[in-house]
């Protein structure tokens, strides 16, 4: 209509979103993990050396994107629409853990998946970057490694323990029918961590 400005942007990203009871049981299996970091020696700033993500922001990254122009959205959203239909469901799991950038200068900490699952998971990433390239979305060029983020720390820190304590798990076998389209609000959360909202959804086969 007619007053709109179309320079507006949205910072959001392509995720697959995980099952409820999948949550609830990675949940409390990094319960006891997340107490134990909490109890230790408060930093200089009297911070607890990791911020643990809350398990309802948690999600698997499939492109994320700085800047989506609003001019462009509903192109986005469609381009993405067709490669969904194009791609069967995929059967994964969590499994493993890890850190950015290694465990010795640990700030991420994150949930693997299944080997085949990182293959498809790799090649949905490289389709859902170019699609976002073409709607003028501005795609992060980083190298993509499937993972769910658990906790973040304000510095490198020595993380090989608790990646060892978390490295035993695995969830159960899930079917990953939809791809969603997340807008992220920073600082909009609690404690002025990200809201996240689901703009579409993208249903995966016909």
């Amino acid at each position: 209509g007619s007053g709109v400005c179309h320079d507006e942007a949205m910072r959001g990203f392509f995720a697959v979103q995980l099952p409820d009871d999948v949550v609830e049981d990675l949940d409390e299996f990094v319960d006891p993990r997340r107490d134990a970091t909490d109890a230790a020696p408060l930093q200089r700033d009297r911070r607890p050396p990791w911020r643990w993500i809350r398990p309802d922001n948690w999600h698997l990254t499939l492109a994320f994107m700085e800047s989506v122009p609003d001019a462009r959205f509903g192109e986005l959203v469609d381009l993405a629409d067709a490669w969904a239909r194009r791609h069967a469901p995929l059967r994964m799991r969590l499994e493993g853990c890890g850190a950015f950038a290694n465990p010795a200068e640990a700030s991420t900490l994150w949930m693997g998946v299944d080997a085949e699952a990182a293959v498809v998971l790799g090649e949905w990433s490289t389709a859902l970057r170019g699609i976002a390239n073409a709607a003028g979305a501005m795609p992060d060029g980083t190298r993509f490694v499937p993972h769910v983020t658990v906790a973040r720390s304000r510095r490198r820190r020595a993380a090989g323990r608790i990646v060892q304590s978390l490295d035993t798990y695995e969830s159960r076998w899930f079917d990953v029918e939809w791809v969603t389209l997340i807008e992220s609000h920073l600082g909009d959360g609690p404690a002025r961590t990200p809201r996240y909202e689901d703009r579409a959804l993208l249903h995966l086969g016909e």
